[in-house]
């Protein structure tokens, strides 16, 4: 008869995944047969999920099933792409780390991480890092504040440096389960190696070349907390295509608009054309930061394109 245990997934590399199991992690493969109902995803168990596994005759662990999720983070696979990659399940929080300079952090790339952490219920607080290079430039730091506070999130100043930020981080990650996500080069290794100095991540350096960060952690991963909680580090993100969120349900996801959408004329509003709407006239009288407003317009061309 074999052995049944209940684990958590800290580790997925694809053909292999660490199972987290009463202190003891469990090396385990999966199930070809595993499928999640109603998503099609190229990663069918990911970190954060909970699992059931067997040990066979042969010692070998195997992933069975996974438990219902809580939530996850999604985003699709590819540009124009039917196919999904969930970045990690079961989160309690996640911290979107953005840099001003070396390298420069999109705003429409913040702006897809955030909707997406909107609609799957996710709170979200940005970290402005490398801050005693941004600090360098004042008036572009105000700005960054100005548009997402107004927004509605928390925006904490980071600096692994010289410290600036991380008692404010460490508070926000006791004994929770937090992901951790950005472009490469971010400094998001550092900052889990800064609150859990005895991980000793690998850390990468700015490439010369296209002023972007170099990949260095591969797959994501899970790291216990010493004082309670875990985090999620994730491979640096290119891209984050939104994925099965409506043309019509999409604003819902900007809080800001969310806020003045009730105002407009029309109940069916878009925001993109019609007399009366209150969104355009507050990014008019830039009560919404225009960045934010022409991310959300980006975003619904995208979409038509992929649904072509």
């Amino acid at each position: 008869m074999s052995t049944e245990i209940r684990g958590v997934v800290t580790r997925a590399t694809g053909s292999w995944y660490d199972v987290l199991h009463e202190g003891r992690t469990i090396a385990c493969r999966i199930r070809g047969r595993i499928r999640l109902k109603g998503v099609r995803s190229t990663n069918p168990v990911v970190v954060g999920d909970e699992v059931v596994c067997t040990e066979g005759g042969d010692g070998e662990w195997v992933i069975e099933r996974i438990l219902p999720r809580r939530n996850y983070i999604i985003r699709r696979a590819s540009n124009l792409s039917k196919e999904s990659h969930i970045i990690a399940a079961n989160i309690d929080q996640a911290l979107l780390v953005a840099t001003l300079s070396q390298p420069v952090t999109a705003p429409e790339f913040l702006d897809r991480f955030l909707a997406t952490c909107e609609a799957y219920k996710i709170p979200a607080t940005i970290l402005l890092a490398k801050y005693d290079l941004a600090a360098a430039d004042p008036e572009a730091a105000a700005a960054f504040h100005a548009t997402y506070e107004s927004a509605g999130y928390r925006v904490v100043d980071l600096s692994t440096l010289d410290g600036t930020g991380l008692d404010a981080v460490r508070a926000l990650v006791a004994g929770r389960t937090t992901l951790v996500a950005g472009n490469s080069g971010v400094g998001k290794s550092t900052l889990v190696g800064a609150l859990e100095p005895g991980l000793a991540l690998r850390t990468g350096s700015i490439s010369e070349s296209h002023r972007k960060g170099r990949h260095t952690t591969t797959f994501s991963a899970m790291y216990p907390l010493t004082g309670g909680g875990f985090l999620i580090d994730t491979p640096g993100i290119k891209g984050f295509g939104l994925i099965d969120i409506d043309d019509h349900e999409l604003w819902h996801y900007f809080p800001e608009m969310m806020r003045i959408g009730a105002g407009c004329r029309f109940y069916n509003c878009t925001h993109t054309h019609e007399p009366g709407c209150a969104v355009r006239e507050a990014v008019a009288r830039g009560e919404v930061a225009r960045s934010r407003y022409e991310s959300y317009l980006k975003i619904r061309d995208e979409d038509d394109k992929y649904r072509k």
